[in-house]
């Protein structure tokens, strides 16, 4: 790959490296936040301009972050770019949040040989553009596995971000900040990376090695080592549950003493604690994947589809498939409550009514005011 074309590896050139953030429907905004701003102080510190950007959408429209805001992006994706990288910043609803034209778009990109990143869930509009075939990828983990799912063909992995050939891909939150700080490093050495790192009070740089945190029970956080190293366990063994018995050896210690440990922390049975974990992934999947109500049974290890409605409607309150049906009806009401969602007071009642597909939606109790 030539200086011109974006390479990992490439020291700076005299000109700006040029990079295009690709704003998707529901982007979330701290993801957008820490990409770019690494970008803005390795200039200020360099005192030179080092790297330029520009926000993307596909008309030139104002682009809706999922928390309300909106942007003004400083054109479209239709107008003659020369970028060394494009990335591709996504969020909330991401399986129904882009279009063909973005799509074909990053393609033309592709055959460019222009460096292609994705934060937060921007991984799965490259995947779908066939863009992360046979390259190894990280994204958030609530879209993990709807891209395991839907794209058999991309390296998912569960790694904080991934910087492989010309594509670099991350998790969400705070990470898009690490890696940017890691591909700064590539291109200046460590110097100013670090010190990039300390204008923004960061007191570790993450490796890309590192693992994100996977979903847990709040409880978990600084619970006995043991209760943690079970609950792990459950949620690496879906598809096919261990036995309660089994689950307690593997950890170290007895089934009573397992029992015990759930009741004290989490106040429920590992048996009862174990369904929740099946059934929160196969809300995950119902909401973000079109597998039959079937296949998604078999994959959360519940016998028959009759079973697994069953226990759904028991635990979640709803059935399977009014679970699914709310996602896909969710775009059919927006237009006619566009007039409604306009007169609401804040844009915060208006992510929360955008939120309603997500599969984490509402998953706390007792959040009241107090």
């Amino acid at each position: 790959m030539t200086a011109d074309q974006g390479s990992l590896t490439d020291r700076p050139s005299p000109e700006p490296y040029r990079v295009g953030f690709l704003l998707i429907d529901n982007f979330t905004l701290i993801a957008l936040a820490t990409a770019v701003e690494p970008l803005r102080m390795a200039n200020q510190l360099a005192g030179t301009e080092l790297y330029s950007w520009k926000l993307l959408t596909a008309e030139g429209e104002a682009a809706r972050a999922s928390d309300g805001i909106t942007l003004l992006p400083d054109a479209s994706i239709h107008e003659d770019h020369k970028f060394d990288l494009v990335i591709v910043v996504a969020g909330i609803n991401v399986t129904r949040s882009f279009s063909r034209k973005e799509v074909n778009w990053l393609k033309q990109m592709a055959r460019r040989h222009v460096l292609l990143g994705a934060v937060c869930t921007g991984a799965y509009v490259l995947a779908s553009a066939g863009l992360l075939d046979g390259h190894a990828c990280s994204a958030h983990w609530e879209c993990l596995e709807a891209m395991q799912e839907g794209f058999p063909r991309v390296q998912t992995n569960n790694r904080l971000f991934t910087v492989e050939r010309e594509r670099m891909t991350c998790t969400g939150g705070t990470v898009p900040m690490h890696m940017m700080l890691s591909f700064l490093a590539r291109r200046h050495g460590k110097e100013l990376s670090n010190a990039v790192s300390h204008m923004f009070v960061c007191d570790r740089v993450r490796e890309e090695s590192e693992q994100q945190p996977m979903p847990i029970h709040p409880s978990l956080a600084c619970a006995q080592p043991k209760l943690t190293e079970a609950a792990q366990l459950m949620e690496a063994n879906i598809e096919e549950p261990i036995e309660l018995q089994e689950l307690a050896s593997l950890a170290g210690i007895s089934r009573r003493q397992l029992e015990r440990l759930f009741l004290k922390h989490l106040g429920c049975t590992p048996s009862r604690y174990y369904l929740r974990v099946r059934l929160n992934r196969a809300r995950r999947l119902l909401k973000q994947t079109s597998c039959s109500i079937v296949e998604i049974a078999s994959m959360c290890g519940f016998v028959s589809a009759t079973h697994f409605s069953r226990c759904y409607r028991k635990t979640m309150g709803r059935a399977p498939k009014h679970e699914r049906m709310e996602v896909y009806t969710e775009g059919a009401v927006g237009s006619a409550l566009a007039n409604t969602m306009a007169s609401l007071p804040s844009s915060s009642l208006q992510a929360l009514r955008r939120a309603r597909t997500e599969p984490t939606y509402g998953i706390f109790e007792g959040t009241g005011s107090g």
